[in-house]
């Protein structure tokens, strides 16, 4: 397994990016963007209309 890269803040505290992602992916996008952190398509109120996965396989393969 890769060993994780923990990154200092400008006031040389510790953050470790992996976990952040981790714990708020299933959390709205700021802005107009209208996705999660996974990159899941969300519809009014936050309900999830096309997983990531969904959106990644009709991208590569169109006629599917």
């Amino acid at each position: 397994m890769a060993e994780r890269t923990i990154h200092r803040s400008m006031q040389g505290k510790p953050v470790d990016m992996e976990s952040l992602v981790s714990k708020n992916e299933t959390m709205p996008a700021v802005g107009n963007a209208r996705m999660n952190a996974r990159g899941d398509e969300l519809g009014p109120g936050g309900i999830v209309i096309r997983k990531r996965e969904d959106i990644v396989n009709s991208h590569y393969n169109p006629k599917a």
